[in-house]
């Protein structure tokens, strides 16, 4: 297994279309639902997975693993951005 990091030099090669995985962490459980079935509607209603992952001790954030396959590499980065710029996330991987 090759690990990315900031001495990797180039880039790694992803073929399209390709399933994609993101991590979407947040404090409310129903919040994070709803978004990811708002943002996947807004890509044309996407065919996706969602499972619940981790909470953190506190209780504080819920971590919500959601994947569908991607076209291309903008539309893997458009929904990454809708996720980080959606009101209910806190940070999405």
């Amino acid at each position: 297994m090759k690990i990315l990091n900031d001495e990797t030099p180039e880039k790694p090669e992803i073929n399209y279309p390709t399933d994609w995985g993101f991590k979407i962490i947040g404090r409310d459980k129903k919040s994070l639902e709803k978004c990811i079935k708002e943002i996947m509607k807004i890509e044309g209603d996407k065919k996706h997975s969602c499972t619940m992952g981790n909470q953190s001790k506190t209780g504080k954030f819920t971590t919500y693993n959601a994947s569908c396959t991607v076209e291309n590499e903008e539309e893997r980065k458009r929904i990454f951005k809708y996720f980080e710029e959606h009101d209910d996330v806190d940070m999405v991987i």
